[in-house]
């Protein structure tokens, strides 16, 4: 979740780290009292977040400066709208600018490619969902403007699911163990609220997952014939989940296969940062 507290501290530190010793530049440069307005100006269409990120941007660096976001996170946007405009200290503004602005132009971008993922499957059954293929140290700021985008969060973190990919599947194999009686064992050792989630990458390892009871069958790089064939397996006993090779272009035969969630990991690694500007205004 991104807490208040997340954003202080994370914008506190990347505003740190791009000016450790101030903005030599503005401070040599700029009278110490000299004042200016600037506006957020968007220069092409998509979906705003991280209204808060980029408030706490300049909040940070001068609790003087008057910041008003117009627009809320989720919104939609087209050139040349005005998304927030702040006004106060010169030095101030010109030194938070690079941080607000690389937050928000990143955010807005995760979630305008989620916008077009969810606009992709409308009609279906299927939702979006992120993963864990996140910047280090800002997954709930990528997370978040995932669900700007009308995205759905998937686990937080390793600690949030019990989620057995391929690697744990092979080192159970070696080990000699069976994994419906593994999955079992797993369960006689969680609290009842654990969701229990399992990648597969062949219909022939469908039953042992439903008969260990896991709470989702995850269906990794399947074709679409062999996705229709899985959910016709696992039927109403877990819910599925498709996984690998999903792209803008095969989401919505993906979706329309009758599977309950759709994971993209391009929703937070090869999303494009959006064209936002802060622009003075020259009276």
């Amino acid at each position: 979740m991104l807490t208040h507290a997340l954003i202080t501290r994370v914008v506190g530190a990347a505003l740190e780290e791009d000016a450790p010793w101030g903005d030599l530049t503005s401070t040599t440069l700029l009278p110490a009292d000299a004042t200016a307005a600037a506006d957020l100006v968007a220069r092409e269409s998509g979906i705003f977040s991280g209204g808060e990120v980029f408030s706490a941007a300049f909040a940070l660096t001068d609790p003087s400066i008057t910041i008003d976001v117009h627009v809320g996170d989720g919104d939609r946007f087209a050139p040349g709208d005005v998304l927030a405009s702040v006004s106060g200290s010169a030095r101030g503004i010109l030194t938070a600018e690079r941080i607000a602005l690389n937050f928000t132009q990143r955010m807005s971008g995760i979630a305008t490619l989620t916008d077009a993922y969810v606009r992709a499957i409308e009609g279906t059954s299927a939702r979006i969902a992120d993963t864990r293929k996140t910047t280090p140290g800002l997954r709930a700021f990528e997370r978040h403007a995932v669900l700007s985008g009308r995205g759905h969060n998937h686990r937080y973190s390793l600690s949030d699911a019990v989620m057995a990919k391929d690697n744990h599947l092979a080192v159970l194999h070696r080990s000699g163990a069976d994994l419906a009686t593994a999955l079992r064992e797993a369960f006689s050792r969680l609290p009842h609220t654990t969701h229990v989630v399992v990648e597969v990458d062949r219909l022939d390892q469908i039953p042992a997952v439903l008969d260990g009871g896991a709470h989702t069958v995850l269906l990794d790089n399947f074709s679409l014939e062999d996705l229709r064939a899985g959910v016709a397996l696992i039927g109403d006993r877990a819910q599925v989940e498709a996984s690998g090779g999903v792209s803008l272009d095969t989401v919505g035969d993906i979706a329309r296969t009758g599977v309950d969630v759709i994971s993209v990991g391009a929703l937070t690694h090869s999303a494009r940062a959006l064209d936002l500007g802060l622009d003075v205004r020259i009276d």
